[in-house]
């Protein structure tokens, strides 16, 4: 049986067929010609069935994929938020802590990068270390006081996160979030946005509930046909985030 066929059943969700395959004896953990693995494949999805199914069968959790989505499943499944897949990779003994690659983002990083907070609570629940740096110097509490996820900021001081740690360039969590506190954030991110908008497309911006209650902002660049071909988004928590983070008066 091919290695392709299962990494096409598994992107897709196709359950029976992954079974299928394995049953008839394919390795559940052969990478593709891209790099990428099922199990990763199916992580970024967010087909937890399948995920489970694979790790079953003897999965490495761990195995960096080395395709296109190159990074590990954890990492993937943390970025987009898909708890169910979280934990199963979690509860097979996927490492909380390790990064895509040296240097890299962790998936703690990026579930906060992503105002992930069911994630993180349980990246954090399994042991995951708040205040690990990526290859910027940068903790997970730098990435949620940027974004404006000032649910997701008050999740990691919960879990022990260092406010005071400071990225490569010097600059902590609350001199992050500060830059944008107070400013237009409908307005920057429509900038940012055109920057990147070729003629021809056209920028929406619309805002939303996150889980963890905060308003995003997202700006959207479309095509004519109405195809998203970029976003850009940031909350709008800033102001609150400063508020929790700044040093009381007299502390070093």
């Amino acid at each position: 049986m091919s290695t392709d066929d299962l990494l096409t059943a598994a992107a897709l969700g196709e359950h029976d067929e992954v079974r299928r395959l394995l049953d008839a004896g394919t390795p559940p953990d052969r990478p593709g010609a891209d790099g990428d693995t099922a199990l990763y494949r199916a992580a970024v999805q967010g087909h937890a069935a399948v995920v489970r199914t694979l790790l079953a069968a003897g999965a490495d959790p761990d195995r960096v994929s080395e395709g296109d989505g190159e990074g590990r499943p954890l990492c993937a499944a943390a970025c987009w938020g898909h708890l169910d897949v979280v934990t199963a990779l979690l509860d097979a003994g996927a490492g909380p802590g390790l990064p895509e690659q040296p240097g890299g983002m962790t998936a703690l990083h990026w579930a906060a990068a992503n105002e992930r907070l069911a994630v993180v609570r349980a990246l954090l629940g399994h042991g995951a270390d708040p205040d690990a740096r990526d290859s910027a110097g940068r903790t997970a509490l730098s990435h949620a006081a940027e974004r404006g996820a000032a649910s997701v900021v008050r999740a990691l001081l919960d879990g022990g996160a260092r406010p005071a740690a400071a990225d490569a360039r010097g600059l902590r969590p609350v001199d992050l979030a500060r830059r944008h506190a107070g400013q237009d954030i409908e307005a920057e991110l429509r900038a940012r946005a055109g920057e990147h908008a070729p003629p021809g497309t056209r920028i929406g911006v619309r805002r939303e509930k996150t889980e963890g209650g905060d308003v995003r902002v997202v700006a959207e660049v479309r095509e004519a046909t109405g195809e998203l071909r970029a976003e850009y988004f940031l909350s709008t928590g800033h102001a609150e985030i400063v508020r929790l983070l700044e040093p009381a008066p007299g502390t070093p």
